[in-house]
């Protein structure tokens, strides 16, 4: 019974912590907008730290690259379950 305790624990976290990071990234999609629509491209690239930029970029890929993962499987699985 502990073992299946944990589990569903585990579970819950991993919901809280999916939840939380949507909620986190909703907020820097607001704050990129509020940049993209403010300055052009080339304002920021001229006027912006390079290493907050090449910062910035690294995270955005190693999320685009972590969701289209998720999305991958997403899509193997309703592939998968509605043929």
């Amino acid at each position: 019974m502990v073992g299946g305790s944990k589990k569903q624990d585990d579970l819950n976290r991993l919901r809280a912590d999916v939840a939380a990071a949507a909620v986190e990234l909703l907020s820097a999609h607001c704050a990129v907008d509020r940049v993209r629509l403010r300055y052009s491209v080339q304002d920021v690239v001229s006027f912006t730290e390079r290493q907050s930029l090449k910062r910035a970029i690294a995270s955005a890929e190693a999320l685009c690259d972590f969701f289209s993962q998720i999305e991958a499987h997403i899509k193997e699985r309703e592939h998968r379950d509605h043929p």
